[in-house]
């Protein structure tokens, strides 16, 4: 496969590629100025270009990281499906300070776009939702990974979690601080990457990943709120965040839950949180 993704990139036979961030459900492989994903191979064409017209839109100049010219989806030998995209600096998760407000304001702005000016076509949910439902679905489905009460209580936490928020809006739908790079065009700005669970859906989906890590004590309160603070919202946890900030914690449980023990620190704290959670409700 990398031959071919290679050969979509478009570069010259003097650029080495090179595999980026290592995944099982996509293939990310770099050459020269180029990046070319492969992705799962559930991917449904037609919603893939539904994404990636949004990624391409105008109004989206300044937010997401546009594909690179033509913004077409390419079919690839076996059934799988890959697109183009310029190569962005990502920033690192691990650093000791992150982009708190640069990335709420972005998500800001992305919120803030609306879909029905994105062109003609219906675009897809956000994946945030089925994210989550699919992580406490393959808990579920290992009982080796997990013993019978940590099992129960995950997906406890997750059906009592209120995620019917009334907002919509123009989504990330799998928003984390490896998600952003820097804007190859430059001028030192941010920009989002991967439109694989971009669509409408609640914003406050967006935002739940950071406030998980927060409520179990895994951010500090300064960087929160610098995050709140960054996406225009004052309150130190709005009410409408709450439902998918727990859906999130579920799902964060069920992942280091799924990836084997022993439990890594941050893994440990989101089961801990999953207790506290189940104990309130």
């Amino acid at each position: 496969m990398s031959a071919e993704l290679a050969r979509l990139a478009g570069e010259g036979p003097g650029a080495a590629p090179v595999r980026l961030a290592p995944r099982s459900d996509a293939t990310l492989l770099r050459v020269g100025a180029a990046v070319v994903k492969a992705h799962a191979p559930d991917t449904d064409a037609a919603v893939l270009a539904a994404r990636l017209r949004v990624a391409a839109h105008p109004a989206l100049a300044g937010i997401l990281l546009p594909p690179l010219p033509p913004a077409e989806v390419r079919a690839l030998p076996g059934g799988r499906f890959a697109t183009v995209w310029p190569y962005g600096v990502p920033i690192d998760p691990g650093a000791d300070e992150l982009p708190w407000e640069a990335a709420g304001a972005l998500l800001a702005l992305l919120h803030a776009v609306d879909p029905a000016a994105l062109g003609p076509g219906p675009l897809p949910a956000a994946g945030g939702p089925a994210r989550a439902a699919d992580a406490v679905a393959r808990l579920a489905a290992a009982p080796g990974a997990a013993t019978a009460a940590e099992r129960r209580l995950v997906e406890r936490v997750l059906t009592g979690a209120r995620t019917d928020g009334a907002r919509r809006a123009l989504c990330h739908g799998d928003f984390h601080f490896g998600q952003l790079v820097s804007d190859p065009a430059g001028g030192g700005g941010l920009l989002l990457i991967d439109v694989d669970d971009l669509g409408v859906g609640d914003p406050a989906w967006d935002l739940a990943r950071p406030a998980a890590w927060y409520a179990a004590g895994l951010v500090d309160e300064a960087d929160w709120r610098r995050f709140l603070a960054g996406y225009g919202v004052a309150e130190p946890w709005p009410d409408w965040l709450d439902g998918p900030a727990r859906a999130l914690t579920a799902q964060l449980a069920a992942r280091a839950l799924l990836a084997g023990r022993p439990l890594r620190e941050e893994g440990a704290a989101f089961v801990d949180a999953c207790r506290r959670i189940d104990a309130l409700t």
